[in-house]
């Protein structure tokens, strides 16, 4: 990757004569604007060439030349176009659907978005503990009927809650918790690393279910992987107690939603908060529906008007780190590492 610098004014060649340093795909996140992403970019890195590719096939011209392009996916044909990529970016934390065989065989860098929505999903998982906790839901279905009457509510303090997943996303709702008063237990692949909640165990059955039977809320924040699908199910719930909330914000195939609902229905546990389900979205006649303390929102909790901001940060660090050392190894959220 050459640093450009001009003493003038340089001639704009047109665009099949042009080489950007960095190629933005059009496709990105849901309601954002890849052009934002680029502008951010071009920002952070004012001496690199950052082009914006607005159809398929001004993709594939700027693709040849480029040595990083970033985007929601990689398609073939933008593949097979780039000779020279080192480094795909992508714009979302999920890399499963990329073509990682692919860049692996052709020795090419990459990196996901991890950490990105951190924040919002954090605020949003909290924001559904207390929703529960004070009854705030209650409030809202009687204000539909403009019925004042009086309720009661409880307290977060004094709850324990259990963190499945201590990643990005779970680091950020336990630190969050600090100062609620509330006791926390981590689940993690490795809890020899410990963290930020009060205990941490593993996945391993037993602690799972030692876990649970402590909670009155947990919160999902773990990737969906052959260890945690189907993590909750009849078996979970008949040892969460009945005053337990699910609170999940990673993936909807970690839960047996159908177990789920039933649960709820029969008092076994008291709801739950869904951003994700399986299947996603739920059929119209599905119970979750209709239960008062279910709370559903359509997979939202990772939008923030930050996104394309902290996405490049991350670019623009990693761009410094091949800088600095003249290798695509090392960098901030690498899900693919060139072998040589």
């Amino acid at each position: 990757m050459n640093v450009k610098a001009y003493t003038v004014q340089p001639y704009k060649p047109t665009m099949t004569e042009q080489s950007p340093d960095i190629l933005v795909l059009r496709q990105g996140e849901e309601r954002l604007s890849m052009k934002d992403y680029q502008q951010e970019i071009q920002k952070r890195l004012p001496n690199y060439d950052v082009e914006f590719g607005a159809t398929p096939h001004e993709e594939r011209i700027l693709a040849e030349g480029a040595q990083i392009i970033t985007g929601g996916s990689l398609r073939d044909d933008i593949l097979e176009a780039a000779p020279s990529l080192r480094l795909f970016a992508g714009t979302t934390s999920g890399y499963t659907h990329l073509p990682l065989k692919k860049l692996r065989e052709k020795n090419i860098a990459a990196t996901n978005a991890s950490g990105t929505a951190a924040p919002g999903i954090a605020e949003q998982a909290l924001g559904n503990m207390l929703v529960f906790s004070r009854n705030i839901h209650k409030g809202w279905l009687q204000k539909q009927t403009n019925q004042w009457s009086h309720y009661q509510a409880s307290e977060l303090q004094g709850s324990t809650v259990t963190i499945i997943g201590l990643g990005s996303i779970g680091l950020a709702v336990a630190r969050r918790l600090q100062g609620f008063g509330v006791d926390t237990i981590g689940i993690r692949y490795t809890p020899s690393k410990g963290g930020p909640t009060d205990e941490v165990y593993g996945f391993d059955k037993q602690s799972i279910h030692s876990s649970l039977a402590r909670s009155q809320y947990v919160v999902i924040s773990c990737p969906l992987s052959e260890t945690t699908k189907g993590l909750l199910s009849e078996d979970e719930f008949d040892t969460l107690p009945p005053e337990a909330v699910v609170i999940n914000m990673a993936r909807g195939g970690i839960i047996k939603t159908d177990q789920l609902a039933e649960a709820i229905q029969t008092g076994k546990i008291r709801g739950a908060a869904l951003d994700v389900t399986d299947p996603e979205p739920l059929p119209n006649d599905h119970p979750l529906w209709s239960l008062d303390d279910v709370l559903i929102t359509p997979h939202m909790a990772g939008h923030t008007p930050y996104h394309w901001e902290r996405l490049a940060d991350i670019l623009e660090n990693n761009v410094r780190t091949v800088e600095e050392t003249g290798e695509y190894t090392g960098l901030e959220n690498q899900i693919v590492e060139p072998s040589g």
